[in-house]
């Protein structure tokens, strides 16, 4: 194996083994560091730090490549489902034709939402966040499920998960028409994943609605796009709480509150609330580019750059391509002024000298407008996305010998010891 080498204190010299992923990742293992050195590492943001080892996503940033269990996700988007990819994603393998049968007809039996859970929803304030209902009603299925969740039972853990699979796009949308109309649409597992979520979230009951194929590809393909990618914020809060051996749906709703953030999940929805800002004050991206270019101005182009991906991000154009699809014969002023200013930033050499590139949230934002979404649900749709990667990074988690509860540590920057003053002499 091979060693980095630590000189501390001039001369003594600690050994630390390199480790090295499958793709040619390499990494100092600092497991012994404090023991034998006293030291601690100081990496705000955890950009140089891998917390855990996981099989289940490869990301490459500098070449923009996104896998799924060595799967590239554009293939994933074209050619398979999200229950698919959601079973690939928590057994490793893709499913043949009678596995991927079987796990469907699970998640449709277990579809329906508990008695009672409408009225919870329509308990909250007005004006409360999708996301916080989602992820109350998610802590909410715990006492009717006592049988799943449980991360020290292996079935217990498989239950939950399919709980969770099965409910969380029901919970979504009816969280979203607990708000709206208060028309609460059974759940139809025989429509599809997909079919079956937009026709929660749209049917008005009286007979009517029809489902648009388009916007059932579109869906798919958003839900594919999301199911996991690595160790996020969100996805490390999900293995954080789940460290602790709290329950699945604890960890889970975690996560869900940990999307909430505009940093985070929260970002396509501020990609439109930007774009509306521009159109509004007369739709001059050239201006607003200029703006962004300035440190002294406090605007800042939503859903360009990203952490992770320093050329381009492998959805983005993937996302892009359904926009444009389903747009194509719809009138939305939006989308015109999202490719004008996407084309006038990639042609300016202060976003090509910085690499700075639309993101994901770039265009799913404009993709959940056309299907008809309204802009507080764009996080609430990345949550269902995400889920079955949050699954199968707490399934792992938890099934690893090694896995300690996460207690990061910290360098103490306050008072040295002081003596308590009585409060009459202060």
């Amino acid at each position: 194996m091979d060693e980095a080498t630590i000189r501390v204190g001039g001369e003594d010299r600690i050994d630390l083994p390199i480790i090295e992923g499958t793709e040619g990742e390499q990494a100092l293992d600092i497991g012994n560091l404090r023991r034998d050195t006293g030291l601690v590492t100081l990496d705000r943001g955890y950009g140089n730090t891998a917390e855990t080892v996981s099989a289940v996503t490869f990301i490459d940033g500098e070449e923009g490549i996104l896998r799924y269990r060595g799967y590239p996700v554009d293939q994933l988007v074209r050619e398979s489902s999200f229950l698919e990819a959601a079973l690939l994603l928590d057994r490793g393998e893709l499913p043949s034709r009678a596995e991927l049968d079987r796990y469907e007809e699970e998640i449709g039996r277990h579809a329906a939402l508990p008695d009672g859970i409408a009225s919870v929803l329509e308990s909250f304030p007005a004006g409360a966040h999708p996301m916080q209902k989602l992820a109350a009603a998610v802590i909410l299925l715990r006492p009717y499920l006592p049988e799943a969740g449980d991360p020290t039972d292996t079935e217990s853990a498989r239950l939950g998960a399919v709980h969770l699979m099965a409910k969380t796009a029901a919970l979504a949308a009816w969280s979203y028409r607990s708000g709206a109309d208060r028309i609460y649409t059974e759940p139809r597992p025989d429509l599809g994943y997909a079919a079956n979520f937009l026709n929660m979230m749209f049917n008005p009951g009286d007979g009517a609605y029809e489902l648009n194929p388009a916007h059932i590809r579109a869906m798919e393909a958003l839900l594919v796009l999301h199911a996991d990618h690595g160790q996020n914020l969100s996805t490390s809060a999900v293995r954080l709480v789940g460290s602790s051996q709290a329950d699945l749906f604890s960890a889970v709703s975690a996560g869900i509150l940990g999307l909430s953030g505009p940093l985070h999940g929260g970002a396509n929805q501020r990609v439109i609330e930007m774009l509306e800002a521009i159109l509004a004050d007369g739709g001059d991206t050239r201006r607003y580019l200029d703006r962004a270019k300035d440190r002294n101005d406090p605007f800042r182009l939503m859903g360009f750059g990203h952490r992770v991906y320093r050329n381009f991000d492998p959805r983005s154009d993937l996302i892009k391509h359904h926009a444009r699809s389903l747009l194509h014969e719809q009138d939305d002023p939006l989308l015109d002024l999202a490719l004008q200013l996407e084309q006038e930033a990639l042609a300016d050499d202060f976003f090509i000298r910085r690499r700075i590139y639309p993101n994901v949230d770039y265009y799913s934002g404009i993709l959940y407008r056309a299907l008809g979404f309204p802009s507080e649900q764009f996080t609430v749709l990345f949550a269902i996305g995400r889920l079955p990667g949050w699954l199968a990074q707490w399934r792992e988690m938890i099934s690893d010998p090694q896995v300690r509860i996460k207690r990061p540590r910290q360098i103490y920057t306050g008072y040295p010891r002081r003596d308590y003053i009585p409060i009459d002499k202060r």
